[in-house]
C-alpha cells in the first residue's frame, strides 16, 4: 500500500510504468491513492485504472481522493492475488501496466487500533483485511515455541527469535498478551540490553514477522506477481516496490524466472528493465523518511 498521501518513488514509478493516454493500469495496492492519482492524470479521460486493496478504510480514502476521476476508476476490495479473475469479471483481458507497492500505509501504522505499530498502544491485531479470521494475538497465543521461533526468524530475520519465542511462551502462562505494548515489553525483556543499543526499534523485526504471518504476505506476493504478469499485454510493464529483503528476493527471483524462460502455456516472457533495484533519491528520503528502505524493480512483457 501507499505510504499515506505521499507515494513512494513517484518519479521512478511513472518513468518505468510509463502510463500513456488511453492505457489501462492495474494498481494492486492502491492504498491512499497517491500513485493512482498520478497514473489517472497520465492515462487521461480515455484511460482506466483498476485499484485493488484488502483494507476497507484505504478504499474509502481512495474513493474520496479520486472522486474527480470516478468515470475512469474501478476500486475492488480483494486480495491482490486474485487480480486475473477480478479483471476478467470486469471484462478486461489484458492491461498496459501493473503496479505493486508493498509498503504498509501511514493510516495503518498511525492508527493504534489496527495493531500494526510498536510505537502506538492498541489491540494486537495486524489484519490488513479486518474481516480476516486470524489476528497477531491469535498467533502469539496459539503457536508453540518452535513455530513462533520459525515465524520470527524466517519473516523477521531476527537473530533473537528463539529467546523472544521463549519469553512469549513463558509470559502467556501467567497472562495473555493482547496489546502491542504488552508484546513490546516481552520483546525488550528477551533481547539483551547490549543488543538493544542503537539500531532500529527492538520490536520492529518481530512485528514485521507477525504481520507477514497474519496476512500471508509472501505467499500472496508470489501469486500476485504471477497473476499480474499473466495479465500484461504486449509491451505491458510491471513495477514493484519492496521494503525488505524477503519481498525483494521474491520479486527478483520471479522476474528472473520469467526473463530466462518463456512460458509454453501463455507465451509470457519478461525483459528486466532494472539490473539492480532502484532506491529513492536523497531529497525524497528527507521529505518522506518511510520511503528510505524502498527498492523498485521493473520489467516489460516481450
Amino acid at each position: 500500500m501507499e505510504y499515506g498521501h505521499t507515494p513512494a518513488m513517484p518519479r521512478e514509478v511513472m518513468e518505468y510504468l510509463n502510463p500513456r493516454p488511453g492505457g489501462v493500469i492495474a494498481d494492486l495496492t492502491v492504498g491512499g491513492g497517491g500513485h493512482a492519482e498520478l497514473i489517472l492524470k497520465a492515462v487521461g479521460p480515455a484511460g482506466r485504472l483498476i485499484g485493488f486493496d484488502k483494507d476497507s478504510a484505504a478504499l474509502h480514502e481512495t474513493e474520496t481522493r479520486l472522486a474527480p476521476y470516478k468515470e475512469q476508476l474501478a476500486l475492488v476490495k480483494t486480495d491482490f492475488r486474485h487480480v486475473r479473475h477480478t479483471l476478467q469479471n470486469l471484462g478486461i483481458k489484458k492491461v498496459d501496466g501493473v503496479l505493486i507497492d508493498l509498503g504498509v500505509s501511514s493510516h495503518q501504522l498511525d492508527s493504534g487500533e489496527r495493531g500494526f505499530s510498536f510505537r502506538h498502544d492498541g489491540p494486537l491485531d495486524m489484519r490488513m483485511d479486518e474481516a480476516g479470521s486470524v489476528t497477531a494475538a491469535d498467533v502469539v497465543r496459539n503457536y508453540n515455541e518452535r513455530d513462533l521461533t520459525t515465524v520470527i526468524r524466517q519473516y523477521g530475520e531476527e537473530r533473537w527469535a528463539a529467546r523472544i519465542a521463549q519469553f512469549i511462551v513463558e509470559r502467556r502462562k501467567t497472562r495473555p498478551i493482547t496489546t502491542t505494548f504488552e508484546l513490546v515489553d516481552v520483546i525488550r525483556a528477551a533481547i539483551p540490553a547490549g543488543a538493544r543499543k542503537g539500531g532500529p526499534h527492538p520490536a520492529r523485526r518481530t512485528f514485521q514477522a507477525l504481520r507477514i504471518e497474519v496476512n500471508e504476505e509472501l505467499k500472496a506476493l508470489e501469486e500476485a506477481l504471477r497473476e499480474g504478469i499473466s495479465c500484461l499485454g504486449k509491451k505491458g510493464r510491471i513495477v514493484v516496490i519492496a521494503y525488505h529483503s524477503l519481498e525483494d528476493r521474491i520479486v527478483k527471483t520471479t522476474f528472473k524466472e520469467y526473463a530466462e524462460e518463456t512460458s509454453l502455456e501463455t507465451g509470457e516472457r519478461l525483459l528486466i528493465l532494472t539490473k539492480r533495484p532502484l532506491r529513492p533519491a536523497a531529497d525524497e528520503v528527507a521529505s518522506n523518511p518511510r520511503a528510505e528502505s524502498a527498492k523498485l524493480r521493473a520489467a516489460e512483457r516481450v
